[in-house]
């Protein structure tokens, strides 16, 4: 799972009957910015800025390091970037700021770059411009965030400020030897934020405690804007740069009279970029026809897309207009095209060039317009080099190809995809709309999708029909998704072969239910090989 899959309604937990709201499993209340902003106005006036900005600081610090350990022990990203983009993402779904698009975090060169922050609202509302940066509460929290992730302390400060009347704000995060003298001015600030032990242990028991009673009768907030979150034209998901390339060649395209093909495996969704080409045309106002030429046996496939005259055929009783004709003015869809007969071919070649048909048993040609899009899960080079497929056919209807990518290799496209699917097939089934546990968004992410958007559309419905509540646990998974092994994650440090081996282990002996016997016999390894090595991981006790 990345950290841009995260989401608020699968983060966010309420109990309407009980009055709790919990955020990434840790109980926590909603705050009102103008009341924040009164408090903040009220400590400045009461006790000085300096002090309103410790208190505030050290406030910040202790909230961003406990929404560090409630993510972690809720959520299972793929690595410490990962982590740290995290702590943004969680930030802006908390509402406390807009991070810059596609900027970096506090801890890169150029620091995080803020284009709204609540904190430099509510301070030029209640106080006026400022002198000085004033997001206190925001860079404590990305400093305690970040020192329980990367395990030290890490000091934010911010350099630029709304609040100040800069046009952004700026964060930038370093450890203290990093900052070395510039750090001195702002240590105060920070001097008392270290938790002792004995209120880390407290915390962390109090953490196991509330998910052991958190309730599965949780309420689902916003999730028909979660399903379309991602969705493109046509309401095509297209989070992945590869899938947006291909929307937008669709685009592109669909605005002269240009053949089309779209291609791509079995369930990518080729018939929704046929539809998506259409409505964008301007023959978005007439019909757009498809026809399966996989589904039609051969002697009625002509027929089909040219007509026949009466008599042509036995049971041929009137004359009648073919698909190429039915759909004048608009647009024809022929899919799975690559199945089409050799002597299909030749007369559909004719069609395309001379934008007219002859109907079965007729010796006179009639004029057609009508736009054609072909669709194919086939490799028609490799069917035109085996002789199954013409060449003159296939570079009439390759004029521009669409090729789209499977799911396993735009898995942006994912989550994304899964919880619009979610809301279509609780809506079908009329069930309370449902969304999903952090556990099955992380099987989600790992599973390869070989069926593509349609197996995941049927996992979806799947889970919908057994969900016990409003919540889609891992369980509600298919089997093979529930199985799916992480898949190595490409980090900016280079993992060792030790590290690698340790977590693939942990994996297969966790959905072997922790039984070693059947784990080491998936991994192909001895019982005792098994046992060794989990004793280096400091698990050899579970036998």
């Amino acid at each position: 799972m990345r950290a841009a899959d995260l989401d608020l309604s699968e983060l966010l937990t309420v109990d309407p009957r009980g009055g709790e709201l919990r955020f990434s499993g840790a109980r926590a209340i909603l705050l009102d910015t103008v009341a924040m902003g009164l408090l903040r106005k009220q400590l400045i006036d009461s006790v000085g800025a300096a002090a309103a900005r410790a208190i505030l600081t050290r406030f910040g610090f202790a909230h961003g390091y406990r929404t560090a350990e409630a993510a972690r022990a809720e959520l299972s990203l793929e690595s410490d970037e990962e982590w740290r983009d995290a702590g943004g993402r969680i930030h802006a779904l908390q509402g406390m700021l807009r991070l810059a698009p596609g900027g970096d975090g506090p801890l890169s060169p150029g620091g995080a770059t803020v284009e709204a922050s609540y904190e430099a609202e509510q301070h030029l509302l209640h106080l006026g411009r400022a002198d000085a940066p004033v997001c206190w509460t925001l860079a404590g929290f990305a400093s305690g965030y970040l020192s329980c992730v990367e395990g030290r302390d890490i000091y934010v400060i911010e350099r630029r400020c709304l609040g100040r009347g800069d046009a952004s704000c700026l964060f930038a995060g370093r450890a203290a030897e990093a900052w070395g003298a510039e750090l001195e001015p702002h240590l105060p600030f920070f001097e008392e934020h270290r938790l002792d032990a004995s209120l880390r242990r407290a915390a962390e028991a109090l953490g196991r405690a509330e998910r052991r009673l958190r309730t599965r009768a949780e309420a689902l907030l916003g999730v028909g804007a979660a399903g379309a979150a991602g969705a493109g034209p046509g309401g095509i998901v297209a989070s992945s740069p590869a899938m947006q390339r291909v929307l937008e060649l669709a685009r592109r395209v669909a605005q002269v009279d240009a053949t089309v093909l779209v291609t791509g495996e079995s369930g990518t969704g080729k018939e929704r970029v046929a539809r998506l080409v259409h409505d964008a045309s301007p023959r978005a106002a007439a019909p757009l026809l498809a026809i399966n030429c996989a589904a039609i046996p051969e002697p009625l496939l002509e027929s089909e897309l040219f007509g026949h005259a009466r008599g042509a055929f036995t049971g041929a009783t009137r004359d009648r207009a073919g698909i190429f004709e039915a759909a004048a003015g608009g647009t024809l869809l022929l899919d799975e095209v690559g199945e089409l007969p050799a002597g299909v071919q030749v007369k559909l070649l004719r069609a395309l060039q001379a934008r007219e048909v002859r109907r079965v048993g007729e010796n006179r040609s009639r004029p057609v317009d009508v736009r054609v899009v072909a669709a194919t899960n086939r490799e028609l080079a490799a069917e035109v080099s085996a002789g199954r497929f013409r060449k003159d056919l296939y570079y009439r209807l390759k004029v521009v190809e669409l090729r789209l990518p499977p799911l396993r290799e735009r898995r942006e496209d994912v989550l994304p995809l899964a919880r619009a699917l979610l809301a279509q097939a609780a809506a079908r089934m009329k069930r309370p709309a449902a969304r999903l546990s952090p556990g099955a968004a992380d099987r989600l992410v790992r599973y390869p999708w070989p069926g593509n958007v349609r197996e995941l559309e049927n996992a979806m419905e799947r889970a919908v029909a057994l969900a016990e509540g409003r919540r889609i646990e891992a369980e509600d998974l298919p089997e093979e998704v529930r199985s799916a092994l992480p898949a190595p994650a490409v980090e900016p440090r280079v993992r060792t072969l030790g590290d690698v081996e340790q977590e693939y282990i942990l994996a297969v002996l966790a959905r072997n239910g922790g039984n070693q016997t059947r784990a080491a016999a998936e991994l192909g390894i001895g019982v005792s090989t098994l046992y060794r090595k989990l004793k280096e991981y400091g698990r050899g006790q579970a036998r």
